[in-house]
This record gives C-alpha cells, structure tokens and sequence, in this order.
C-alpha cells in the first residue's frame, strides 16, 4: 500500500504538539482529519504511534524511533521543492561549463573574463569542446550549462538566444597576391587554400555549399579547427575562408588582410543554447542574460 505523505506531516506535527487540536489548528485541519489521519497511519504501520494520556498524545517508542527520519525527511523535500536561492554573483564560487569552438574561445572569452573579474570574480568558466562530449546528452543531463555558436543540431528541443548574425571572409597575409587588386572568382579558385572541417557545427558545411555552386579550391592543407589558421596564413600563401568576427579579431595582431568572399554564401546566427533544466536555474539566467548583455542578446525562445 502506497503511504501518502501528508500521513508523515501529520506525525511530524504531534510529535511537536502533542495536541490533536493543537496540530490540526497547525496543519489547517479539522480535529476528526488529524485522527484519521493517524489511524491510516496505524494501519500502515501496525503500531499504536500515540496513546491518550492527561499530558497529551504520548508517542510510543516506535514512534519515538521513526521520529528523527520523518523530520528530516520532510526537510529534505520541503529543501528540494523550495523555490531556488537567488544568485550573487559578486560572492558566487560556482563553476559553469560551456559548451563551445575554439573559435568561441577566441571571441569570447577575453571579454568574458575581464567582465567577470569585475562582476562576478569567484565564478569560474570551464569551456568544453562540443566535438568532444555528446553536447546534446550533457546538457539534458546537467554535464553542460550553456552551448554557443552556430550549432544546428541544438536548434530543436533546447531554449535559444539569438546573439548576432555572421557572415564569411576570405583571410590571407598582406603579402598574398590576392590582398592587392579585385578579388575575382577565378582568383579564388585558382589561390590555395587551408579547409576547416569543424565537425559538430555549422562551418562543416562550407565546403559542400561552395562544391553546390561549382566553386572548386585547391585544399593542400585541412584541419578540425580554426585556431592554427590565422598563424598558418600569416607565415604561407594559404587563403582561409573564416567568421567575420574571427578575422576582425586575429587580422590587427597577426598583420592579416580581411576580404569579402567573390561569391555569395548564407549568413549564420551565432545562438546561445540552454536545456529546459535549467530555464527557471537563477544561476544559469543570469548567465545568459550577462553574456547576452555583452554579446548580442535580440529574440529568446
């Protein structure tokens, strides 16, 4: 027989009172509720629980026993089922794992971390790769707080923020042949070219896009991320096709030259992805809407 758990308030309250009028003005209950309630009780468990006496409602010593679990118990749910705390940043130790590229890395983190030494200095940040975790699985599962980037496959099924849109470039040294003079589509095809296959994000698809329009590179070189690039461009004649945000940020450093793409290839939304588990989490909100705050932060769903 299934115990109802309202049975367990009603000890837990004679324990403390002693009075059946006493716990049913307590609990909100009439008298005859509360003496129902304990011989339900008594049946489930085949114990007397309390006797009558001048004094009160006397516990017997299976009730005395059962009494510090019950209590405790209730706490626990009671703890479990509060609404959650609300979160000070300022004082915060938590750690937030994020899901993200390397080029992520690259455009967010400085910012991110000269914001949280102000704002929230004891919060830690810990990136995961997404190729390297099942992102969607962690996140269901609490492995992952937020994901961000262009991540198509979190599009279903997961709440999203629009950040900001981005387009393709071409990135190249400022000694390449092809930052001087109009960049045709023949002078593309015919430059060579670093390929950056980032599987698990959109930019795996960049290759196949431009083979659909008959855009064919010559590729001596391939790799799984874009953090080598902008150096590898720097020192060879390898042109890279790279995120604007990306060039905008290594092309000052490096001595790099950023030219718009000779042909046309569909803009992508930079989101940031969060599981159902943690909508209503205050940490995680907040979260979400600092960095939207920093980065972007048009249209939630």
């Amino acid at each position: 027989m299934a115990l109802d758990l309202n049975l367990l308030r009603v000890f837990d309250t004679l324990m403390q009172e002693r009075k059946v009028v006493a716990a049913a003005h307590r609990l909100g209950l009439s008298a005859p509720a509360v003496s129902n309630a304990l011989a339900r009780l008594r049946r489930h468990t085949g114990d007397e629980l309390f006797t009558r006496t001048a004094q009160g409602m006397q516990p017997t010593p299976h009730a005395l026993g059962m009494a510090a679990s019950v209590s405790q118990a209730l706490a626990a749910l009671e703890h479990t089922l509060a609404r959650p705390a609300a979160f000070d940043p300022a004082s915060s130790e938590r750690v937030f794992r994020v899901a993200m590229t390397d080029i992520g890395e690259i455009v967010f983190l400085p910012t991110l971390m000269r914001a949280l030494q102000e704002e929230a200095p004891r919060v830690q940040l810990a990136t995961v790769r997404n190729t390297a975790v099942d992102t969607r699985a962690e996140m269901a599962l609490g492995g992952i707080d937020l994901a961000v980037g262009w991540l198509p496959d979190l599009a279903a099924g997961f709440h999203l923020r629009r950040l900001f849109e981005q387009r393709y470039v071409c990135l190249m040294a400022a000694g390449n042949p092809l930052a001087k003079g109009r960049l045709t589509l023949d002078r593309y095809r015919q430059a060579r070219h670093a390929l950056v296959v980032a599987e698990g994000t959109g930019h795996d698809r960049v290759d196949r896009l431009m083979r659909q329009q008959g855009v064919r590179r010559i590729l001596p070189l391939q790799l799984p991320h874009f953090v080598a690039v902008p150096w590898i461009a720097a020192e060879t004649d390898l042109v890279v096709t790279a995120p604007q945000k990306l060039a905008d940020k290594v092309a000052g450093p490096l001595g790099l030259v950023v030219r718009a793409l000779p042909l046309e290839l569909p803009h992508f939304e930079v989101n940031l992805f969060w599981h159902q588990r943690v909508h209503a989490d205050p940490g995680n909100r907040w979260l979400r809407e600092w960095w939207a705050q920093l980065f972007g932060g048009a249209g939630t769903r």
